[in-house]
């Protein structure tokens, strides 16, 4: 068959989708190869990015909120001196918050080291003054291991942290005192009563963390200013968006706007791991993809060797069966990557609906129920590595076919 100058693309792809029907079981298990590898890829992928996504979820929800604003510097040095960076003018400031779109709702906290004393023994705690209303609609991650959460009504009472609780022995009802610092070498001290304690997605929080409500700690610390206001977005997406527009309104006040990201560094960590172990799977799905893909290829150009020879001899060009090779095997690589993504997605669908119960991951106290969660961008990739694995392999086997001799191929037609 000799591929005239003028329709010689159409005449290849013809000719392609001709070669790819008449041996349909090779066909299949070319395909075959490329569904289950792009298909696995993206389970892998859609895996990592539902972690991803819970424990960002469950930081913002238990702990810091989608975004804070606070002095300048606290972030960094406010463990240590928690008074020198109060935030004073703070209704101007929620107002002028609460203004920004997406946000849904902002609230003040104070947070401070103190002496925690159970009547026989004293523990170093991390106090957060809260508003109880605000933190039960923001703190929809954090569980109570036992009694009740904070509420308006609880002037002096108090949450611990399940570690806090289990240090010292204390169950809802008991009755603690508190000791703080109020500056100047001068302490301060109230008594509170335990309602509740809590299990947050970080057993080091929960092992130094107390919550009472806001008056209470600004009453304890002699103060009526706040370290921080978080803010509750609509939407965890636009936390980038919001900040900087809070940074640019802000400007000018001694104010910083810290996103949930920025807060917690583990989260930032823990990503950058799992995107690397991530790569090394991509990496060894494209070379399982590849070799498989390699073999049928070559087995496939070895059965038409003497196929090729009489195109040869008819008057096509090496490059006419190096690109007849390739074009097979870019169509092969352009279905069975688009199967795969549609395998995938079907797969995806039916682990989500079932969930795969996890135990709580290092560090943590809160399992969780797993899925599979599939953006564009994890079947974009999904789709992309099974196509250019498949086209890859095929670049050897149709070089060799398209430069062998027209003798020699023509000999292994006999």
């Amino acid at each position: 068959m000799r591929f005239g100058r003028e329709s010689s693309w159409q005449q290849l792809l013809r000719l392609a989708r001709r070669n790819l029907l008449r041996n349909r079981a090779r066909t299949l298990m070319t395909m075959l190869a490329i569904v289950t590898g792009v298909s696995s890829l993206m389970l892998a992928s859609g895996f990592i990015e539902d972690l991803f996504q819970q424990l960002g979820e469950a930081l913002i929800h238990s702990q810091s909120g989608h975004v804070q604003v606070g002095k300048a510097g606290f972030v960094t040095y406010g463990s240590r001196s928690p008074e020198k960076y109060l935030i004073d003018d703070v209704e101007d400031r929620r107002a002028s918050i609460g203004g920004v779109r997406q946000v849904e709702q902002v609230a003040g906290r104070i947070r401070f080291s103190a002496l925690l004393n159970n009547g026989r023994v004293d523990l170093s705690v991390l106090v957060e003054g809260v508003e109880p209303e605000a933190e039960a609609r923001l703190g929809t991650s954090m569980q109570m291991a036992s009694g009740r959460a904070l509420t308006p009504e609880d002037a002096y009472g108090v949450m611990l942290g399940e570690g806090v609780a289990s240090a010292l022995k204390l169950v809802p009802g008991d009755r603690i005192n508190l000791l703080a610092s109020i500056g100047d070498g001068a302490l301060n001290t109230l008594d509170f009563e335990v309602v509740g304690t809590f299990r947050s997605f970080s057993k080091d929080f929960d092992a130094r963390a107390v919550r009472i409500a806001l008056p209470a700690a600004q009453e304890l610390v002699a103060t009526s200013g706040v370290n921080s206001l978080v803010i509750l977005l609509e939407d965890t997406a636009a936390t980038g968006a919001v900040a900087r527009t809070l940074e640019r309104s802000l400007k000018g006040y001694g104010l910083e706007v810290k996103t949930w990201m920025e807060l917690n560094d583990f989260y930032e960590k823990t990503v950058a791991l799992y995107r690397r172990q991530l790569g090394v799977l991509e990496l060894i799905i494209l070379v399982m993809v590849g070799l498989g893909v390699v073999n049928l290829v070559n087995m496939a150009v070895l059965e038409r060797v003497g196929e090729f020879g009489t195109m040869r001899a008819l008057g096509n060009g090496n490059v006419d069966v190096f690109m007849l090779v390739l074009l097979e095997n870019t169509i092969l690589a352009a279905c069975g990557a688009a199967l795969g993504v549609v395998a995938g997605a079907g797969l995806a669908w039916v682990v989500s609906a079932v969930g795969i119960p996890m135990p709580p991951p290092p560090n943590a106290d809160l399992g969780y129920t797993a899925r599979i969660l599939l953006t564009p961008a994890v079947m974009a990739k999904g789709f992309a590595v099974g196509f250019v694995a498949t086209v890859l392999a095929a670049l050897a086997p149709a070089w060799r076919v398209s430069r062998m001799p027209i003798a020699e191929q023509l000999r292994r037609a006999i």
